[in-house]
């Protein structure tokens, strides 16, 4: 090949070469922009998981549920909530008090009193009284001490009208005497004679007193006045109230509570059956 033609396909070629270098440099500057792109879409990715820390910080963050701690803290002995004279009044010829049986007598407790007068030939007065304490916790869960009290109250009212046997009944809202209350009366024939019974039901906090108080006339003896038997259970009841808010000191009796709740309801129990134990003789 003469030299001629040598330098005339150099001068060719040279262009095609400057051209293939134009392309290489330019996919070489155009890298690091694609790097640097990729990397920045990186970080604002939506699998970089911090979303679910912020919610899951933030839920950590939240407080836990709280409920009022209640009013009172205690019961009082069930036996010794109703003064001396009041027992002899009501229940002149009891010994003593039956203590209820129970596995926290700071949540629930109870004692009842059987008195029988026989007058021989002229017949026997008898008379049974009992009062029932129940106390309720507030619960983050079932709610306030009070409410549950209040809950309970309600029920004790509506089973006591629903009693099976009473006749006359008769039901009324009673004043001054704790929270709310209501007393119940109505007559229970048996075997043994016609019973007077009064039953009254207190709420006061988050405490339920329920009082039973009944009378009859036995072998002949003539029947309690039911307006004197009923008057006699609205006294002792309000002063089973405030033998309630004895218990608990100066900090319960002006409605501020004395300690934190435990969160622990009381488990509540079944009302004493009075009817049935009118029937004591």
């Amino acid at each position: 090949m003469s030299e001629g033609t040598m330098q005339r396909r150099a001068q060719r070629e040279q262009p095609e070469r400057a051209k293939r270098l134009t392309r290489v440099l330019v996919c070489a500057a155009a890298v690091p922009v694609m790097l640097v792109a990729t990397g920045c879409s990186s970080d604002s990715g939506p699998d970089d998981g911090g979303g679910d820390k912020a919610a899951s910080a933030s839920a950590s963050a939240s407080p836990s549920p709280t409920v009022q701690a209640a009013a009172y803290r205690t019961l009082p002995e069930a036996c010794r909530a109703l003064s001396k004279k009041t027992l002899e009044d009501l229940a002149p010829k009891a010994k003593s008090g039956k203590e209820g049986s129970s596995d926290d007598v700071a949540s629930r407790a109870s004692c009842s009193w059987s008195s029988l007068d026989n007058n021989g030939v002229k017949g026997s007065q008898f008379r049974w009284l009992n009062v029932s304490l129940l106390r309720f916790e507030s619960d983050t869960t079932r709610g306030p001490g009070d409410k549950l009290a209040q809950e309970y109250y309600d029920k004790q009212v509506r089973e006591i009208r629903a009693t099976p046997g009473a006749k006359g009944l008769n039901a009324q809202a009673v004043t001054s005497t704790g929270d709310e209350a209501t007393a119940v009366r109505y007559d229970l024939k048996k075997k043994e004679g016609t019973f007077k019974q009064q039953t009254v039901v207190v709420r006061v906090e988050n405490v339920v007193v329920t009082l039973d108080y009944n009378g009859a006339g036995l072998a002949g003896d003539k029947t309690p006045d039911a307006a004197a038997l009923l008057a006699d259970a609205k006294k002792a009841a309000k002063e089973a109230v405030l033998s309630v808010t004895k218990a608990n000191g100066p900090a319960a009796a002006s409605g501020s509570p004395s300690a934190p709740a435990s969160g622990r309801p009381s488990a509540p129990v079944s009302k004493a059956p009075s009817a049935s134990a009118s029937g004591k003789s």
